[in-house]
């Protein structure tokens, strides 16, 4: 959140005029150039111009994780028990099948690569630590992580690669708080500190992205007390985790002053078909989980062509322990209109082979109904999307036996697919590192790489 006010009199000044704290100012998330070390920007530099590369990724956490045999992976051929109610219909891919509730992915799929393969849930606990990071753990067991966690995607993209544009974060998270604080997150910035983190722009803070009648002059006698707190708080806070507060400060201003990211958030700006194409769906929140929000893919192909690194949004609650194929009905087609619109919007406007998009969930679903016509948890396999980015789209990577519970050909772990789109963006997972804490380097992933069917 971003709340700018006039001066307050009186010697006590802990709250701004409009009753904001100093603390609620500094709720803006990772706004910042990413507190670079100098090696790393040479190392960033060397890499064949990264930062000032255009590549940039859309994630799309499904939130409580998609059944996979009720999406791209259906079977026809097992009991009945286990095949569920829906039947597939073909793609404009010859032999490539995905759910009746998917025509409009169906008709692009020479864009899409399913994934039917996938692995690498620790276990059957809710998270979206490892779509975000491509390692295994988890958000709330640190064991085996170092001091201050994992940083997810976005985060190590804002590290190495900085922003596009001074004005615009280079990592910003679209979701919204959920019930189950996993399905609400947009990825962590881990050991790599705040300054790394993403901006969330989510509820009412996006209307704070402005300067109404405050002027520049005015703005700018902010920065003194804004600079003694900083110094207050780092002082305070020895973890290392408040380290790039003067950068994303710096960025804060400069974005009030340009609106060039209140401009991409404003879907006013927007053309009316392009809207309607991607509808609007649902902006509350389903149950604990994430909403349905599909101008929510508007959103993030407009915060990537304005600049951001990484966008990520939270779609739905997957999580259909009962009422599965009903579940299904009311996150599918829309999950399908949103996706979709995305990935022919950005072949449309010559943003294909720059951006990646991803959508998958943590884990797979159970082969067998239970008794409550739902499917309970299964990370022994699960499924995923991948678009665009300059990938070989058109192709089904991996298959599962003929009941879906177990890999049958190609094991893809989420740590092929992390390797993958740092491979798209210009890094090479296996050779940069990047520093926690202690300054201990750290690989990307762990020793995975890129996926050979896809590039």
């Amino acid at each position: 959140m971003l709340t700018i006010s006039g001066p307050q009199s009186g010697a006590k000044k802990s709250r701004f005029c409009d009753g904001h704290s100093r603390r609620d100012f500094l709720r803006i998330g990772g706004l910042g150039l990413g507190g670079m070390s100098l090696p790393h920007m040479l190392q960033a530099e060397q890499m064949s111009g990264l930062r000032n590369s255009k590549k940039a990724i859309i994630m799309v956490y499904m939130a409580g994780a998609p059944p996979h045999q009720d999406m791209y992976d259906l079977k026809m051929d097992a009991p009945s028990d286990i095949r569920g109610e829906f039947s597939p219909i073909p793609t404009n891919v010859p032999g490539i099948q995905v759910c009746e509730l998917l025509p409009r992915l169906a008709k692009i799929m020479d864009k899409c690569v399913p994934i039917r393969s996938l692995y690498g849930a620790p276990n059957g606990s809710h998270d979206s630590f490892m779509c975000y990071t491509g390692k295994v753990g988890s958000t709330l067991n640190m064991t085996g992580q170092p001091p201050g966690g994992w940083p997810s995607i976005g985060a190590v993209m804002s590290q190495l690669m900085g922003p596009t544009n001074p004005d615009v974060p280079p990592f910003i998270g679209l979701a919204p708080k959920a019930g189950h604080p996993p399905y609400g997150s947009s990825g962590k910035p881990g050991f790599l500190g705040f300054a790394n983190g993403p901006f969330k722009p989510s509820g009412p803070g996006k209307n704070d992205l402005v300067l109404d009648d405050l002027t520049a002059a005015r703005l700018d006698e902010r920065k003194g007390l804004l600079n003694e707190f900083d110094r207050f708080r780092r002082d305070a806070d020895r973890t290392g985790m408040m380290e790039g507060l003067d950068e994303f400060h710096q960025q804060a201003f400069g974005m009030l002053t340009s609106s060039e990211l209140a401009e991409a958030l404003n879907l006013e700006n927007e053309d009316p078909k392009v809207r309607e194409r991607y509808g609007k769906g649902d902006p509350k929140n389903f149950g604990d989980g994430a909403p349905r929000n599909l101008e929510h893919f508007l959103l993030a192909r407009r915060l990537v062509e304005a600049g951001a690194r990484c966008v990520t949004l939270n779609f739905g609650r997957w999580d259909f322990h009962s009422s599965n194929f009903n579940g299904m009905r009311g996150h599918a087609p829309m999950f399908d209109q949103g996706l979709s619109a995305l990935i022919e919007d950005l072949h449309e406007r010559g943003m294909a082979d720059d951006v990646t998009v991803v959508a998958w969930g943590e884990f797979g679903r159970t082969p067998k109904i239970n008794k409550d016509a739902g499917r309970d948890h299964w990370p022994r396999v699960g499924g995923g999307l991948l678009a665009c980015g300059g990938l070989q789209t058109g192709q089904v990577i991996g298959a599962t036996d003929r009941l879906g519970g177990e890999i049958a050909d190609r094991p893809v772990h989420f740590g092929e697919v992390f390797a993958t789109l740092y491979h798209k963006m210009g890094i090479n997972a296996n050779q940069v590192t990047i520093e926690d804490f202690s300054g201990r380097p750290h690989f990307l992933v762990d020793g995975h790489k890129p996926m050979r069917e896809l590039i």
